[in-house]
């Protein structure tokens, strides 16, 4: 790995801890500072991201013909300048709901620009061969933020206030963007294309590609499917732990702070598993057994077993998707052209927000009808299907069959 990987991984570290500091702050100023009701604490948490993806829609094609560098600076800076206008409204007594409102969509559409610019850019500076093990190393950063980030997060709003965490993150993005302007990409090259004559057919082009990709088709479907009711039931087993169970606050945080040190473990093992049993083996081994252990969560009961359970289901599940994953990512960006990669990565990331948007609302409903529990084993239940989407894998040969012909062999 050269120095322009090391630096846009540090990068990558600094406001990854950051925001794993800062999970769920806005949400959080908004019960304890604005003291709004529940129904527009969700409001903010699926409106906001919603708004923001659909900001994000033209994104793609405008981040396709640009230098990559100065567009994940402008995206760290922008969510600087969004996120510390939150702690400067609070000093004058000027916050409210509405500016929490625009902050989280300007956040959720800077997310989305920078995740297609960083792929983009890690596709130009780091060579074929070792994309597994930089997508790993991201990966590995990633789950330790989450581990390590929420409680710190909440140790600094216990002891200063909620502010506090918005600042911190506020810092690291800052800090990010030195990060990326240290990096020296004059090898790169400047993408081809005129960004001036982009047409309305652009903003399609990403979805275009992953539909029309044999190989990324079916691992898109299966994804958006998978990541959405997963995510669904994480507001469901906070109602089902904390007010069915009467699991205290440090279980509840315990509970899934544990499990994500699996991601460590996972992310670890994608090279030497690909080494071993091919990529395409991965993806469909591991892509099948990460949908297994969702339906364990509705059996979970009060006490200790309960949390034992809930730390080994959520183990389990960390550590499939954390290998996976970035198995997956480098499989995206060597079947994707080099002057497409923005546009793919955008397409992937708006579709996988509203699928969370859609799946986690649909959960909400069922389980207001039947009750968490319910609503958690019928995702469970569902999950078990979506191996179905993934390719086959021919036995004789290590590749991915798919409905239009086998690809190339891994």
């Amino acid at each position: 790995m050269d120095t322009r990987f090391r630096r846009l991984w540090a990068a990558y570290a600094v406001s990854a801890y950051g925001s794993g500091i800062a999970f769920g702050a806005l949400p959080l100023i908004a019960v304890l500072v604005l003291e709004v009701g529940p129904a527009q604490a969700s409001l903010l948490s699926a409106v906001g991201p919603a708004v923001g993806a659909l900001i994000a829609v033209p994104l793609g094609p405008w981040i396709e013909f640009r230098r990559k560098r100065p567009v994940l600076i402008a995206m760290d800076l922008t969510r600087f300048a969004a996120m510390l206008t939150v702690p400067l409204a609070y000093a004058f007594g000027w916050l409210g709901f509405a500016q929490l409102m625009v902050v989280s969509a300007a956040i959720a559409a800077a997310r989305i620009a920078s995740t297609a610019a960083s792929g983009a850019y890690l596709k130009a500076v780091v060579r074929p061969a070792a994309l597994l093990t930089a997508n790993a190393r991201l990966e590995s950063t990633t789950w330790s933020a989450i581990a390590v980030g929420p409680p710190l997060g909440g140790a600094a709003i216990g002891a200063v206030g909620p502010m506090i965490t918005v600042v911190v993150d506020a810092v690291s993005y800052l800090l990010s963007a030195f990060c990326l302007k240290a990096i020296d990409d004059r090898d790169t090259p400047p993408p081809h294309g005129n960004p001036s004559r982009l047409r309305a057919a652009d903003l399609l082009d990403g979805w275009r590609h992953l539909l029309t990709h044999p190989g990324l088709r079916p691992l898109f479907l299966n994804q958006l499917l998978v990541a959405g009711l997963i995510m669904a039931t994480e507001p469901l087993l906070a109602v089902l732990l904390l007010r069915h169970l009467g699991f205290s606050p440090w279980q509840y945080g315990l509970a899934f702070a544990a499990p994500c040190l699996g991601g460590l473990i996972g992310s670890r093992l994608a090279r030497r598993a690909v080494a071993r049993y091919g990529r395409d083996r991965i993806l469909r081994t591991v892509g099948t057994l990460r949908a297994v252990w969702l339906i364990g969560l509705a059996f979970v009961g009060p006490g200790v077993a309960g949390l034992v359970t809930v730390i080994a289901v959520e183990l389990a599940i960390i550590v499939c998707m954390s290998l996976y994953t970035p198995v997956l990512a480098t499989y995206r960006l060597d079947n994707t052209p080099t002057d497409r990669v923005a546009r793919t990565l955008t397409a992937w990331s708006i579709s996988s927000g509203v699928s969370i948007a859609v799946l986690s609302a649909l959960g909400g409903l069922l389980a207001a009808a039947t009750g968490p529990r319910t609503a958690i084993a019928v995702a469970g239940v569902l999950i078990l299907a979506t191996p179905l989407l993934l390719p086959q894998v021919s036995r004789g040969r290590r590749q991915i069959r798919t409905p239009d012909g086998p690809t190339q062999p891994a």
